[in-house]
């Protein structure tokens, strides 16, 4: 995908030039049709793009075809009358969105509720174990029947205290960090409810227990979460337990979120269709959307499809009362409806609805390069970095001889990269090459044109034996700690560029010497050498428009599975 451009509706849309005569029976009164003036620029421009169009079985790529599909002005917005079904459904086309067979109910998702049922019951024995293990530590002056009321009081306590912090909403499923942070919300619940009948009877020994239990119950219910997501991811990537989505607005902007969700099959969303202004249904099924039907439409079709969840583009097919008569629409269906604000890689904790004037506003804070999160993240680099040197000294002895041995080259290999605000610093590494790479890259180069700026070959030749077990755990990037330690380095960052490469940086991708580069980040984990560089531009802006302590310690986590996994290692 390419990089730092925005995949949501395009910013630089035209007000409407004419407004037509409101619909008769059967629109909304404010549902009026927005139509650009004949013989006007708009009305050539419209023809002429929809004359270039790409026929769908072309071979052009996605990325150009949302770029000849006009901006939402550009297209007229029909009046918002129900459309002949056979008409805007005739064509199927086999590529773009899943193929939507006709089918009913489906609603509640069955297997969100087994999702929840199965982690409820693992937090109830959670619970249980949880106490009885304190009990082992902090034994209480109780009698038998006592200990069984209180064992048993933990395991129905522990998934109720985590239901009063919403931990349990389907709605919440396998994606973002809520099923987690309920999690803690429910430890810091549980202990202070626990206290106070103890502060009132003087009785302080369940407290002591609590205060053993409740932390144990906490870590063990975030794993089973860890576990249950998994699980749920990979069953999502097969191509179950997902939901089906319905997208709702122009052909611009419904493509555009189309191709964002299929992109993501980990999130469980399946697009089965959508629904566009009847102006705009010959150009959708032209870039290969399957059209389902009209926007006015959309509530008929949830049990005719059995969607789960309908997402609504921004842009002015949906703009005015259009999203607040889809919601009353939709009550009592129990169906998602999910709004997208048009905003790309900008991450939830950065986003707030504040009420304005009685406008739900949606208050995006700028990103936090400096303060106090620095100074905390930059202690914690200095701390962990000086326990797993002491921890892994022995593997780096091992490593250094083993280098040495192999040509008797020498064992560190150091080069220039660009830092913190451009700022130039010499990065360490294990060799893993011949002494002689470097003058060969040139070479290399040019027989492998088609690599592209940041240059990796599955097969290298210039790596030594000794190397490639060392490139296939990441061992070699081991002395990148000593960087962190002297500070030119993290833990967690953007991969440290080389010069050259800043050099041919578009200004958008500027934008990864705002934060220090890390020795692993959301490229490490992503796939590594298997990512192409514009996706890799692509997730280290995302590091820096979204970072915090708690992503810094998702990725470290992540990464030993990715270097277990040896994914992209090469």
């Amino acid at each position: 995908m390419p990089q730092g451009e925005s995949r949501g509706v395009r910013s630089d849309l035209t007000e409407p030039r004419a407004i037509a005569e409101p619909a008769g029976a059967g629109a909304s009164p404010d549902a009026g049709a927005v139509a650009a003036r004949p013989g006007s620029r708009d009305t050539a421009r419209t023809a002429e793009r929809r004359d270039t169009l790409p026929h769908p079985d072309s071979p052009t790529d996605r990325s150009s075809i949302r770029d000849l599909v006009s901006p939402d002005t550009d297209a007229a917005t029909a009046t918002r009358a129900p459309v002949d079904a056979s008409a805007t459904t005739a064509s199927r086309p086999a590529s773009g969105v899943t193929d939507a067979t006709s089918t009913t109910g489906g609603r509640p998702l069955a297997w969100a509720r087994r999702y929840v049922a199965v982690v409820a019951t693992c937090d109830a024995l959670v619970g249980a174990l949880a106490v009885t293990g304190a009990l082992l530590f902090r034994p209480l002056a109780f009698e038998p029947w006592k200990v069984a009321v209180l064992i048993a009081g933990a395991a129905v306590a522990w998934p109720l205290a985590i239901a009063a912090s919403r931990g349990y909403e389907r709605g919440k499923i396998g994606v973002g960090d809520d099923e987690m942070h309920a999690v803690g919300r429910a430890l810091i619940l549980a202990i202070a409810v626990s206290a106070i009948p103890c502060a009132i009877t003087g009785q302080y020994g369940v407290v002591a227990v609590s205060g053993i239990a409740v932390p144990i119950a906490a870590a063990a219910s975030i794993c089973v979460r860890f576990v249950a997501r998994k699980n749920l991811h990979r069953r999502q990537r097969a191509g179950q337990d997902i939901r089906r989505v319905i997208v709702v607005g122009s052909a611009f902007a419904a493509a555009d979120l189309a191709g964002m969700l299929g992109a993501e099959p980990h999130c469980g969303m399946k697009v089965i269709g959508v629904c566009v202004p009847k102006a705009d249904v010959a150009r959708a099924k032209e870039v290969g959307l399957e059209v389902l039907g009209d926007l006015d439409q959309v509530p008929s079709l949830i049990d005719t499809y059995g969607a789960d969840a309908v997402a609504v583009t921004s842009g002015d097919a949906t703009r005015h009362n259009y999203l607040r008569e889809l919601s009353w629409a939709l009550e009592g269906q129990r169906v998602e409806l999910l709004v997208h604000p048009g905003l790309i890689e900008v991450a939830g904790p950065r986003m707030h609805i504040r009420p304005y004037v009685g406008l739900p506003l949606l208050h995006v804070e700028q990103p936090h390069f400096t303060g106090w999160r620095r100074v905390v993240k930059r202690a914690f680099d200095i701390v962990a970095t000086s326990l797993g040197l002491i921890v892994i000294s022995p593997i780096l002895l091992t490593i250094a001889l083993a280098v040495k041995l192999g040509d008797r080259g020498p064992v560190i290999f150091r080069q220039t990269r660009v830092g913190l605000d451009g700022s130039t610093f010499t990065m360490l590494k294990f060799r893993s090459m011949h002494v002689d790479a470097e003058q060969r890259l040139a070479e290399l180069r040019a027989a492998n044109p088609e690599i592209g700026t940041m240059f990796k070959m599955v097969d290298d030749p210039r790596i030594t034996r000794v190397g490639k077990l060392l490139r296939k755990y990441s061992l070699d990037e081991l002395p990148q700690l000593f960087n962190v330690l002297a500070g030119s380095m993290s833990l967690v960052g953007p991969r440290p560029p080389l010069q050259s490469e800043v050099d041919g940086y578009e200004d958008h991708a500027r934008r990864r010497l705002l934060v220090t580069p890390g020795l692993t980040g959301l490229w490490q984990v992503s796939g590594r050498s298997l990512l192409s560089w514009e996706e890799t531009v692509r997730l280290d802006l995302r590091y820096v428009e979204n970072w915090t302590l708690t992503l810094d310690l998702l990725i470290l986590w992540k990464t030993a599975y990715a270097v277990a996994a040896k994914r992209g290692a090469f």
